[in-house]
């Protein structure tokens, strides 16, 4: 079994990209002081408690070149950012608010800048650092024109991909993170495209956290295969639900149900593959379109986060999704994607303005329903716009249903014997009574649907 840290059964997550979401210069130019600009992030803590968020997943914070995943230097706050004591400043208000930190980890690679890398451009072969980089080579010429070769992310020359096997690399990674966690106290590792580091890298940073913080959190950012793969007892915690997070949007633009339903039956049902492992799910991120622009009716938001809050695993709101903000990359640029905001604008006008209303209610309603919490999960029925499932424990059993369609209609479904009715907890505590085993709901409002207790 993949034991969880105690506090991840209750996560809910906000993501905050910080460059963009505190207006950061694009480049880094490696002089001057450094700019506070995390006292934006500490002015959002309030929202945050309204919304009822306890975890914030933090991107990119050390000293980087451009986008953040372009490491420079692991012990450095990234300047254009502020410097430790603002980090410091920022993570006890956070966690002075209930707020746990969990950043990313980028250890695939590192940027052109990184200072060991930089010494081998310095002193070629005869670098202390010629090591620490997968596949260095001296017998020909980089696309940068440096006198040498190496293995970069995906073909992109700026990241330099680590030798992850090398000991020496491995201690300075650890070593960093166990001054992230002793001088800034971080929970929680996202760890940048997990899909290509190396298993053992990932074993001996598993143990190594845990002996450093045994509530210590490691998810880690796949997006194909099976998340068992990373998400292991030796390994990771958990991993970034693509699939699910596909299905989310897809299900409602198209007008198709199954979608989300096959997958969710195929991860968490009788038989799903990852029935306990909390799964990070998510319908946006700084790497994707906004899910607004994803819809065709800015109304399905309201069907998409009800299910995100129902289906199991642990929830996350990517900053400004919570009103609705659009956004579409371009094949040349994602910037829009990463936004800085005004969340005094935002709160007076905004795209959905009720929606972070809904967001906390949503939350409260997990919270208060043990079952939404950690619960089985079982499909009931499923049409084109229609979607009905079941979440229980020992104690609790609740029905989910969701309407998609542009108008309220009836559902009913067949439920576990021994019950009398249902209350709606999400409306008004409307009570329901069951005939034959069957619940019957005269009406689930368009682009809504009702959270259903059974009582016995």
């Amino acid at each position: 079994m993949n034991r969880q840290p105690d506090w991840i059964r209750e996560a809910f997550f906000y993501h905050i990209y910080p460059l963009g979401f505190c207006g950061a210069p694009k480049q880094n130019s490696f002089n001057g002081q450094a700019v506070n600009r995390l006292t934006k992030v500490a002015d959002w803590i309030p929202h945050m408690r309204e919304l009822g968020v306890n975890a914030l997943y933090f991107g990119p914070l050390f000293e980087s070149t451009a986008h953040g995943y372009d490491t420079a230097d692991y012990f450095t706050v990234d300047r254009r950012l502020g410097d430790r004591a603002a980090l410091r400043a920022l993570s006890d208000a956070l966690h002075s608010n209930g707020i746990r930190l969990v950043v990313d980890g980028v250890f695939n690679h590192v940027g052109r800048d990184f200072w060991a890398f930089r010494d081998v451009q310095q002193h070629g072969e005869s670098s202390p650092y010629r090591d620490w980089f997968s596949g260095l080579r001296f017998d020909g010429r980089s696309p940068y024109g440096d006198p040498f070769t190496y293995d970069s992310w995906r073909g992109h020359y700026d990241l330099v991909r680590l030798n992850q096997y090398n000991p020496a690399v491995r201690e300075h990674l650890f070593e960093a993170i166990r001054m992230w966690v002793e001088e800034f106290g971080i929970d929680g590792l996202r760890l940048d495209v997990a899909e290509c580091l190396e298993p053992d890298f990932m074993r001996a940073l598993r143990s190594f956290t845990d002996a450093l913080k045994p509530d210590f959190w490691l998810m880690g950012e796949v997006i194909h295969g099976d998340y068992r793969n990373w998400a292991n007892p030796e390994m990771l915690h958990s991993v970034t639900n693509y699939e699910s997070y596909k299905g989310l949007y897809s299900s409602l633009a198209d007008r198709n149900y199954f979608e989300i339903a096959w997958s969710l039956n195929r991860q968490f049902g009788p038989e799903g593959m990852y029935r306990g492992i909390p799964l990070y799910n998510f319908a946006d991120n700084h790497d994707v379109d906004r899910v607004a622009s994803s819809l065709k009716n800015s109304a399905q938001l309201y069907p998409l986060y009800l299910l995100l809050f129902t289906m199991p695993g642990v929830p996350s709101i990517y900053y400004g999704s919570e009103w609705g903000f659009e956004a579409r990359r371009t094949p040349e640029r994602d910037d829009m994607l990463r936004p800085e905001l005004d969340l005094a604008a935002l709160t007076v006008q905004s795209p959905q303005p009720h929606l972070p209303a809904d967001v906390a209610r949503l939350w409260n309603l997990r919270k208060a329903l043990p079952a939404l919490l950690d619960g089985d999960y079982r499909q009931l029925s499923v049409a084109h716009e229609q979607f009905a499932f079941a979440r229980w424990t020992d104690r609790q059993t609740v029905i989910v249903l969701l309407n998609a369609g542009e108008v309220a209609c009836p559902m009913e479904v067949r439920v576990p014997d021994g019950f009398s009715g249902g209350i709606d907890r999400l409306n008004g505590d409307a009570y329901f009574p069951l005939q034959d085993g069957t619940l019957q709901v005269d009406a689930v409002d368009a682009h809504w649907g009702r959270v259903i207790e059974l009582i016995q």
